[in-house]
């Protein structure tokens, strides 16, 4: 044979040794990318097996004593529903939209994936997102184990976690978990946070339309809307009303049934229905984040119980008491004018919904004045009702800032729902506690006069000076002391004391009237200044301030006698767990807003109250009854607790918090005003319950020359109580038993056994009233000298004011 034939035969064979070569080289290349590839894909891959165990991040809810749901603490709006607590239509509903083959298929659906592997071909090509062709076992493995990359290697990735799942969870824990864990728009996680959301209800409770509208959102919830975008709402969900009638889950009738009802949901998305305990919320939020039981982690993704001290009614009637009182305050120093002005009414509604709300007032609107002709000025809100406002209140603010055309203001129908009333937010503001004495239970708490305005917290976090309010801690400390008894007298007349720095200090009373020796009773009902700083000299400052600091009322006081007359700083909340005291018989109490918190197994990890009852649990088998332990130290004698207590009822009685007698039911209580009229207070109690009113400008301005406690503060607490104790029985303040009695100047006093006066004691009137010398001038310490006014303590005492000439003292 020719060489080069030979040759020329022989190539061929070697190209394809050559690229048999290429082959297997580009092959094993290619083995070993894709397994780099898969190794790194797959390196970080989720265990499956850990959702077992899985639980969704739930919110922590808080409930009144009542069971009201108060509100809810989340990152995630979600609400957990257990499997088998979910209505089968429901379920239904999402498979039919999401899923109809879930309980057939193990976990992937080949024909859903091929049909939308076809679509991501042309999508891939155009640059839009990938269809998802996903079954729910994988939407549970890429919503709780993944990301929401739309990317060929997450698909990979949920397609083997989608088997994983299914081989180590049943199908009802799959359903489950994708049930409560899907986004399904309106601040809503889950079925359960969608069904309150969208329709104020338990999940339980949804209609066969209901479920088949949540059903439609997996898709996208803003593509549903079901306000914007209503009519593709419907369209939606009675295309799931048809599937789910196909797939025999539902019949015809039903399905066509539900598709004629409307779709009606909640305006907005609301944390609770009860809306009245925002500040309360707020601050069980702020308790619970400091709780070593909880901590934020816990709070907001645990799913745990919290039960609150809070009475709804109660709230209720504390946030309408302070608001209105805080109203009349504002009204009482004018009109200042309108909150905003329009040059034409064309338009006018869009402005005034971004300019201003009227707070929490529900019935307030706002209003535009469409003209001003003599003495009517008619005004038309933003529904489109018109109508006049009442003549005294043009008058009104005729008297202030003037009314014109164009003001935008707020208006309310009067009481005949033919015309309206002139509205002004308050530019002052307060707070009110409401506690119960006995445990400390916070049943009702106002930090101000609108949370969406502003979310300080008066109640608890406002320092401020109490005035005469802390007047009865002195007393207390007084009798304490033993050196003073309720039929002591003292005496009231001016007095100057020279301090360390050389500089003299007269304190005076409000009237700067001086009515002589007084009995102490009648020193605390009149809020006498002067008798109280000789109480206070003779007493000591160093145990006032140690009764002080252990009633709670402040960590530290300084020992000053201008502390006597509350010159100190403390919060209502203190000072309604300090009169606690004085109302349970001498007990400190510890004050709390959180009862009982339990975790997502119903099992306790706090409770506000330690103490353990034993044979509680038992049958009634007509033996004794069981003896739970009594909780607080005791801080001060029982005696002296209730005589406070009896002194503090002569205050409402015949004293300068006269006005609240008119409720007609055992009550005491102490007002108080400090310098400037700056703050104006007012500590009430009955036999169950303490309040605790303050009103004043979070800038410490004055109030206005006149607005003491008795009349900015009283009248909130008298609103306040009207509603309490509507309907309830009437109590009197209970006694001490081992306490002894004599008449005092007509009126009856308790005294420790051993130290009540008798007819026979020297200076003892034949009415019983004290009438000899006491010791009063006694200076212990502190660098403070002090003597009456010569003039003064030799002159006869003027007469007592007449009752109804002291509503203006402190």
């Amino acid at each position: 044979m020719n060489p080069q034939a030979r040759t020329a035969g022989a190539r061929p064979g070697r190209w394809l040794i050559l690229a048999g070569v290429i082959l297997f080289t580009f092959v094993a290349a290619s083995a070993v990318a894709l397994g780099v590839y898969a190794a790194w894909l797959f390196h970080d891959l989720p265990d499956a097996g850990d959702l077992a165990d899985y639980h969704p991040p739930t919110a922590t809810r808080a409930y009144a004593w009542d069971g009201t749901l108060i509100g809810e603490f989340s990152r995630e709006r979600r609400i957990f529903v257990p499997y088998d607590a979910i209505p089968a239509q429901t379920a239904q509903a999402f498979m039919a939209a999401e899923d109809h083959n879930f309980f057939h298929h193990a976990g992937l659906d080949f024909g859903g994936m091929s049909r939308a592997l076809v679509k991501d071909v042309v999508n891939i090509a155009q640059g839009r997102r990938l269809e998802s062709g996903s079954t729910i076992t994988q939407q549970v493995a890429k919503n709780i184990l993944l990301t929401n990359d739309p990317t060929i290697a997450r698909k990979l990735k949920e397609a083997i976690l989608a088997s994983q799942l299914e081989q180590s969870l049943s199908k009802e824990r799959i359903l489950e978990l994708y049930l409560n864990e899907i986004w399904l728009g309106y601040r809503s996680y889950g079925v359960g946070a969608a069904a309150y959301n969208y329709f104020g209800k338990s999940v339980s409770d949804l209609s066969l339309a209901e479920s088949a509208y949540l059903a439609s959102l997996p898709k996208g919830p803003d593509n549903y809307h079901p306000i914007r975008r209503k009519a593709a709402a419907i369209a939606r969900r009675n295309w799931v009303l048809d599937q789910m009638a196909e797939l025999g889950w539902v019949t015809r009738a039903e399905a066509e049934s539900a598709k004629k009802q409307d779709l009606v949901v909640q305006p907005a998305p609301t944390r609770a229905q009860y809306r009245d305990a925002d500040y309360f919320v707020e601050e069980v939020r702020r308790i619970a984040l400091n709780m070593k039981e909880l901590g934020d982690e816990r709070l907001n993704a645990g799913g745990y119980y919290v039960r609150t001290t809070l009475d709804p009614k109660l709230q209720t009637a504390a946030r309408l008491a302070l608001m209105n009182g805080l109203e009349t305050y504002d009204r009482r120093h004018g009109w200042r004018g309108a909150w905003g002005k329009v040059e034409t009414l064309d338009g006018w509604e869009t402005v005034a919904k971004k300019r201003a709300r009227p707070a929490e007032r529900r019935t307030w609107r706002q209003a535009v004045v469409t003209s001003v002709a003599g003495g009517v000025v008619e005004v038309r809100t933003v529904e489109g009702k018109t109508g006049a406002l009442a003549k005294e209140d043009v008058a009104w603010a005729r008297a202030g800032k003037g009314i014109g055309t164009g003001d935008l203001v707020f208006v309310a129908p009067d009481d005949k729902g033919s015309g309206f009333r002139l509205k002004q937010i308050p530019i002052v503001n307060g707070a009110m506690v409401a506690m119960e004495p006995y445990s400390g239970r916070v049943l009702a708490m106002v930090g101000g006069y609108s949370f969406s305005l502003s979310s300080f917290n008066r109640a608890v976090q406002a320092e401020r000076q109490p005035g005469s309010s802390f007047k009865p801690i002195v007393y207390a400390a007084a009798l304490e002391s033993g050196a003073y008894t309720p039929a002591t007298t003292v005496l009231d007349a001016p007095i100057t004391l020279v301090g360390a720095g050389g500089k003299d200090w007269t304190p005076e009373n409000y009237e700067h009237d001086y009515f002589g020796l007084l009995t102490l009773r009648k020193g605390l009902e009149l809020s006498r200044n002067t008798m109280t700083v000789r109480i206070a000299q003779g007493v000591g400052m160093t145990k006032i301030a140690a009764l002080a600091e252990k009633l709670g009322v402040t960590k530290h006081m300084d020992h000053v006698l201008a502390m006597a007359l509350g010159a100190g700083e403390t919060t209502t909340y203190r000072m309604a767990a300090a009169y606690s005291s004085f109302v349970n018989g001498g007990r400190l109490v510890r004050p709390h807003l959180i009862e009982l918190v339990e975790d997502r197994n119903g099992k306790a990890i706090y409770r506000a109250d330690p103490r353990d009852c034993d044979r509680c649990d038992a049958g009634f088998s007509g033996g004794e009854s069981p003896r739970i332990p009594v909780t607080g130290e005791q801080v001060m004698d029982p005696i002296t607790a209730y005589q406070i207590t009896s002194m503090l009822e002569g205050v409402v009685q015949r004293g300068t918090a006269a006005a609240a007698s008119s409720l007609g039911r055992p009550l005491g209580g102490k007002t108080g005003t400090t310098n400037d009229y700056r703050s104006a207070w007012f500590m009430g109690f009955s036999p169950h319950m303490v309040v605790g009113v303050y009103v004043g400008f979070d800038d410490n301005r004055s109030l206005g020359h006149g607005e003491t406690g008795s009349r900015a503060a009283v009248p909130i607490f008298i609103d306040f109580m009207g509603q309490a104790l509507k309907d309830k029985p009437i109590e009197n303040f209970k006694a001490p038993a081992n306490a002894k009695f004599a008449t005092v100047r007509g009126i009856v006093e308790a005294f420790r056994p051993g130290t009540e006066p008798s007819l026979n004691d020297e200076g003892l009137g034949a009415a019983g009233s004290l009438t000899g010398p006491q010791p009063y001038d006694q200076v212990f310490g502190n660098g403070l000298t002090g003597a009456p006014n010569a003039a003064a303590a030799a002159a006869p005492p003027p007469p007592p004011k007449k009752k109804d000439d002291l509503s203006d003292l402190f």
